[in-house]
């Protein structure tokens, strides 16, 4: 049964059927081969709609909606002004202000395509102004863009807490210590490529100038306190800070810098609504194909297949990692995590490992996968915002991907580096 599901699933996608279609059908062809009446599929719709029911998804098209305005208007603008003011003249630093802008972003957005599209529009052009290769730059946004995915918000957090009953809460902030060590890493990068490379640095901001930036940037750097300290203060739960974040965005855009009409407001919210609802096929698809699955036991089946019972911890996180990895290098992060958290969670239980650092690893590893050739997504999105051809965006990505790599093994075999922070901030 399971040869027969993939096949037919590999089939549709490689006729060029949208994810959501390849899912669905992979689903129906599961209940048909399960029960051999067409009447029992009305179990597949009970699966579906039960997916897309948790309360913690809200958070999903709030988070997204508020991306969409701040983009839109001049937050995300403000936000990379003050990073430009301190960090824009040493050298190298037109490229960390890239990098830190790009978490500063994922800090308001949690999504690594609109980081892309956000930072990567107004930073790509003086980047490429200051002389730097446009393989780097393309490289350097689509893979700072995964620190988006790891530093609170973070859409695939909601996801995975979600399917797996994590706390969410948790999950954001085991994110922040990753995160940073990404961007710590890519800013050295940064500063071996512009010495190696003798990039011209910027003229230095006077400080009355970053002082101006700062003051500008205020209301923005709203937002983290909002969502982090909403959070962790007890004001707020994950799913009412994400609608918080979309009131903010909006009294800034609207009221505050009058960026936006109206008018405007309802095209950001069309657009939100359209992305909203292929997401939220995709979650109600992946959540009936779980169900399939599981009822068949071919989890069971593909792990003992591998031996997975017999490894211990630091064994188990690896194929975790590999799998996702792989999986998101071909097919959309949502649909790996949807598909492939419920595979590997008896076994998570099983071995005794935090699922939180679980989800922080299996969240770094979609991040990389999205950024990574044959089809991660986020590659694709470059393609399109920034009309260069494909072979142009990956050329630049192997150190990036090394690095990244480097943090998720580093993870395994030093999960303080996301704990950390979650025992200080949830000590019993």
């Amino acid at each position: 049964m399971a040869a027969t599901i993939f096949l037919t699933m590999i089939v549709l996608l490689l006729l060029g059927f949208p994810m959501m279609i390849p899912l669905i059908a992979g689903a129906f062809i599961g209940f048909l081969m399960l029960f051999g009446d067409l009447a029992r599929t009305e179990t597949m719709v009970q699966q579906m709609l039960a997916g897309i029911r948790p309360a913690s998804l809200i958070a999903v098209p709030m988070f997204i909606f508020a991306a969409d305005i701040m983009t839109r208007g001049q937050s995300a603008g403000r936000l990379i002004n003050v990073v430009m003011a301190y960090m824009g003249h040493i050298r190298g630093g037109l490229a960390i202000s890239t990098a830190a802008a790009c978490t500063m972003f994922g800090a308001v957005s949690g999504s690594t395509q609109a980081t892309v599209v956000a930072i990567g529009s107004p930073l790509r052009p003086r980047m490429l102004q200051a002389g730097y290769k446009d393989s780097f730059v393309l490289a350097l946004i689509v893979n700072a863009s995964d620190i988006a995915f790891l530093i609170p918000p973070s859409i695939g957090m909601i996801i995975y807490g979600v399917v797996s009953s994590t706390s969410i809460a948790e999950l954001f902030i085991a994110g922040i210590g990753p995160g940073l060590l990404i961007l710590l890493l890519f800013s050295a990068y940064a500063y071996i490529y512009a010495v190696r490379n003798n990039v011209p640095t910027e003229p230095k901001a006077t400080w009355a100038e970053r002082f101006q930036t700062m003051r500008q940037a205020l209301w923005p750097m709203g937002f983290p306190v909002i969502i982090i300290g909403g959070i962790y203060g007890g004001v707020f739960s994950p799913t009412e800070a994400a609608a918080a974040c979309v009131l903010y965005a909006l009294i800034l855009e609207v009221l505050v810098f009058r960026s936006m009409a109206l008018a405007d407001v309802y095209e950001t919210a069309k657009s939100t609504g359209l992305i909203t609802a292929i997401v939220f096929i995709l979650v109600g698809a992946g959540a009936a194909f779980s169900w399939v699955i599981s009822f068949a036991q071919v989890p069971q089946q593909i792990l003992g297949a591998i031996g997975i019972a017999e490894m211990g911890a630091i064994g188990v996180l690896f194929v975790i990692s590999i799998a996702f990895f792989i999986g998101c290098m071909f097919v959309d992060p949502i649909v790996v995590i949807l598909v492939l958290v419920p595979v590997f969670a008896p076994v998570v239980k099983s071995v005794g490992i935090d699922p939180v650092l679980v989800g922080t690893i299996i969240t770094l590893q979609v991040a990389i996968g999205s950024a990574t050739p044959p089809f991660g997504c986020d590659i694709f999105t470059a393609i399109a915002v920034f009309k260069r051809p494909y072979a142009e965006v990956v050329r630049g990505t192997p150190p990036f991907i090394l690095m990244l790599l480097g943090v998720s093994v580093s993870l395994i075999f030093f999960p303080q580096i996301a704990l950390f922070l979650r025992d200080l901030a949830f000590a019993k």
